[in-house]
């Protein structure tokens, strides 16, 4: 199985992703995946709207959790 960094590909567009190995589970990049769905050309400002409207749903959101980096490839 492929491991470490890289970039997925869905409808011709771009997807980073992480492999962890200890999980043994791949991560996503939910910004990638917002643009590519919405086909949005802002999706930090689409995620961001979302996930406001899912606090004021009663959703319990982590504060805790920062946006991080994630390393083109």
């Amino acid at each position: 199985m492929e491991k470490g960094n890289s970039i997925k590909l869905f409808e011709d567009r771009k997807i980073r992703t992480i492999w962890n190995e200890v999980e043994e589970e791949w991560y996503f990049s939910i910004i990638d995946v917002i643009e590519v769905l919405t086909e949005t050309n802002r999706p930090r400002k689409y995620w961001n709207d979302l996930k406001k409207k899912l606090q004021k749903e009663g959703s319990e959101l982590s504060e805790k959790i920062g946006q991080l980096k994630l390393l083109i490839i």
